[in-house]
């Protein structure tokens, strides 16, 4: 059955891989890009039926147009695969005050999955990239104190993520399914090769596990699990995801961040 998966951060790396496979399955891919001329490229060698999206997700207000034009395009969306994520750039804040790897690793997928909610309904699957790295969280360093160095704000923004993922789970037992899936540590993706200077090892181990996740039977009945592609199984995440306290204060955290610009009800 044909699925319509919106993929963000899909104009290189296992973003456009995992694009490449779905489209060849013959899927509906709305694929999102930060920059007109990648996206061009990516979409160029897809399929003529995927659709192209342009946000930066630094700024609130892009993931909100984000939300907006997919919602204007699809009554429906059968998987979200949260994709997009940065660790060595430039600048360490976003200009709207927020640390640059949460706002885009941890906040933005999380606002777009809460916009995005009516479209999943309860059938729909939201698959999110965490990682190998992860970290307990410390809240105030979301806005820049204390600063973080990128790899200790890399990790904590994917522990955030896991967290939020198995958060969303018991916030809605009836469905979507959320998973959070490590793809494969050291993959050869833009982020490897300038955070690690290495090449890295096939794309194709994380594209295909970000595939089956979006649509095989292995993940069903798994909402909120946490795939570990290193292992090549379901894994326990960093065990500060299992403190309920810190838990919970990350989550009224998040919430709070992101409710001035949700979608009104």
């Amino acid at each position: 059955m044909t699925k319509t998966i919106l993929i963000t951060g899909a104009t290189d790396g296992i973003g456009l891989e995992t694009a490449r496979r779905l489209g060849a399955a013959g899927h509906r891919l709305c694929v999102h890009g930060r920059g007109a001329d990648k996206l061009a490229v990516a979409l160029a060698e897809l399929p003529e039926t995927a659709e192209g999206y342009l946000a930066d997700l630094s700024d609130f207000a892009e993931v909100q147009k984000l939300i907006a034009e997919i919602g204007r395009a699809h009554g429906q969306l059968d998987a979200l695969i949260n994709n997009a994520g940065v660790f060595k750039t430039p600048d360490l804040m976003a200009a709207n005050g927020i640390e640059l790897r949460f706002m885009v690793n941890t906040l933005a997928p999380y606002l777009l999955t809460l916009g995005l909610m009516p479209l999943l309904g309860t059938s729909g699957r939201v698959v999110n990239l965490s990682s190998a790295a992860q970290a307990p969280v410390t809240l105030s360093a979301m806005t820049g104190t204390p600063q973080l160095s990128l790899m200790e704000a890399y990790s904590q923004s994917k522990l955030a993520i896991t967290v939020w993922t198995q958060a969303l789970a018991a916030r809605h037992p009836e469905g979507p399914l959320f998973v959070s899936v490590n793809p494969g540590s050291l993959l050869a993706t833009k982020m490897v090769k300038q955070g690690f200077g290495v090449a890295g090892s096939d794309l194709g181990v994380g594209a295909q596990v970000l595939c089956d996740a979006a649509l095989s039977e292995t993940f069903e009945g798994r909402s909120g699990a946490y795939f570990d592609n290193d292992a090549g199984r379901f894994n326990s995440p960093h065990p500060a995801a299992a403190d309920a306290a810190q838990t919970a204060a990350l989550m009224a955290q998040l919430d709070a961040m992101v409710a001035p610009y949700l979608p009104a009800a």
